[in-house]
């Protein structure tokens, strides 16, 4: 779902998902209900002590400027946890691409996961730490507020509640929840268990917290609670996967997996190009136009949609996808591959200096996955484990 970007902070990025922007006016209609205020009125007077007047809370408008107030506390509270995330990563001179606050919370996409045990496990505990702070201090200060102003003990009690909550919730061991990521920096402080060991380890916690929490959501007939049972569930295999998938490409560059540069002309026709592709058994070609400059991508998908009858007469640029990805021959491998996400293609060009020397698809990613997993670390050539070209 599509993201806005509202601002920023800590000079990082801070974007809204759709998602949030849907689901906002049900969570505020929710907190004004005259029975959820008297629920949290009793938990937060109980707990702090400080009366609060039910009655002047659920009358006129009062209700809506609660449910809308709080919904608005809680995601700033949200953006504040995983600014806390965001400043410890910083300090270990790690870039944060950008924060979103989303349905499920908030993320703070970090351009890379640090393998040290410690640097995760303190970026990860950093947003708990700093929810469970603001909670203590909200709680305080519905101490020290006056009962006259029920509104504002109430509206600071609920946060208190929810930030403890927020706090709590976030450490369950489960990705993509802080618990997930510290349980795995954790396991992976042992010597004798590789980060991607302990990722396999962490995410078999996950799914079984997934199914406990997707059962408890069954018996109490709670629907957000089965959502989050699958939201986590999927968020501990992809992070499995992710995380195999880098281990399998450390120390390859997009140099080691590409193919020599190989192009065909925008001025080549369709029945042309299929009986080269025929011949070299390529599914697709860099395009390059007059000056041998690379325009577009050209694949068997594209020649597809061309009437046998209107091979002869139809050119390569009539049908390519204009515009290519690329990436430098010294980017690792792992992050080569978000190339392919940025014009949905499945093919890139590798430049060196500026020049491009070679092309990536997606089937040479495939082939080499498979044949890294089949050789192993140990058989890979010696000048992939060194700087690469």
């Amino acid at each position: 779902m599509r993201s806005y970007r509202i601002g920023r902070a800590m000079g990082i990025p801070i974007e809204i998902n759709v998602s949030l922007l849907l689901f906002a006016p049900l969570l505020a209609w929710l907190l004004s209900r005259p029975g959820q205020i008297g629920l949290y009125a009793g938990l937060i007077e109980s707990v702090s002590g400080t009366p609060i007047d039910v009655d002047a809370l659920t009358t006129g408008a009062r209700p809506a400027v609660l449910g809308i107030t709080a919904a608005v506390g809680l995601f700033a509270s949200v953006l504040v946890h995983e600014l806390g995330h965001s400043w410890v990563a910083q300090r270990y001179d790690i870039p944060i691409a950008r924060i979103t606050l989303w349905i499920f919370g908030g993320i703070a996409s970090l351009e890379r996961v640090p393998r040290e045990w410690d640097r995760e496990f303190r970026i990860a505990i950093a947003g708990p730490v700093v929810s469970l702070a603001l909670g203590i201090a909200c709680y305080w200060l519905v101490v020290l507020l006056p009962g006259e102003v029920p509104a504002l003990v109430f509206l600071v009690g609920w946060l208190a509640v929810m930030n403890v909550s927020l706090a709590a919730f976030n450490m369950l061991p489960a990705f993509p929840m802080d618990g997930g990521r510290v349980l795995r920096a954790l396991l992976s402080r042992s010597s004798s268990r590789s980060y991607a060991d302990a990722t396999r380890i962490a995410a078999r916690v996950g799914r079984a917290m997934a199914v406990g929490l997707a059962i408890l959501g069954v018996l109490v007939f709670n629907p957000v609670l089965i959502l989050v049972a699958l939201f986590v569930y999927g968020a501990a295999a992809s992070e499995s996967r992710t995380v195999m998938l880098d281990d399998l490409l450390y120390g390859v560059s997009a140099a080691d997996l590409m193919r020599e540069l190989n192009t065909v002309s925008a001025e080549e026709t369709v029945a042309g190009l299929l009986t080269r592709m025929l011949h070299e058994r390529r599914t697709g070609y860099p395009v390059a136009d007059e000056r041998g400059r690379i325009v577009g991508v050209v694949t068997l998908d594209r020649l597809r949609g061309v009437r046998e009858v209107e091979r002869d007469a139809v050119l390569v640029e009539d049908v390519m996808a204009r515009g290519v990805s690329r990436v430098d021959a010294s980017t690792p491998a792992f992050d080569a591959l978000g190339a392919f996400g940025d014009r949905g293609t499945a093919w890139v060009v590798v430049e060196r200096d500026g020049e491009p020397v070679g092309t990536l698809s997606r089937e040479d990613v495939a082939r080499s996955l498979t044949m890294l997993r089949d050789i192993g670390r140990e058989g890979r050539p010696p000048a992939w484990s060194e700087e690469v070209h």
